[in-house]
């Protein structure tokens, strides 16, 4: 059961890391966006979608398996 406990602090650090860089990926999305660059624009955009989709469902599908487990 100790080994839950540590899974669920790094999956919580690598949430905010995901989060950190879809600001990042928002703020350059800007960027390219003001200087009329369609391509990097999309990809800037694309890196921040899937960031900030990552950050959301990793916690919430390990919480979700954590959940099952308990209720066996």
């Amino acid at each position: 059961m100790g080994n839950f406990m540590g899974t669920g602090n790094w999956l919580g650090i690598f949430s905010t890391v995901l989060i950190i860089m879809c600001f990042y990926f928002t703020l350059t999305f800007f960027q390219y966006l003001k200087q009329d660059d369609a391509r990097l624009t999309k990809q800037s955009k694309f890196g921040a979608v899937i960031c900030l989709a990552a950050s959301l469902l990793i916690p919430t599908l390990y919480n979700l398996y954590m959940f099952n487990e308990m209720m066996k």
